[in-house]
């Protein structure tokens, strides 16, 4: 049962902490063009 005072905490942060990273990505643009990557791919320079 004392476990629980350590994982329960534990959890939460580290579902914060990948919610600011995904929240950190899409606010830099990461997600901005997916639609591009594919086609610069395909085309030459």
């Amino acid at each position: 049962m004392d476990i629980l005072f350590l994982l329960i905490p534990l959890s939460v942060g580290l579902g914060l902490l990948i919610l600011a990273a995904l929240g950190w990505a899409v606010w830099r643009g990461q997600f901005e063009s997916l639609e591009a990557e594919g086609e610069r791919i395909l085309t030459g320079d």
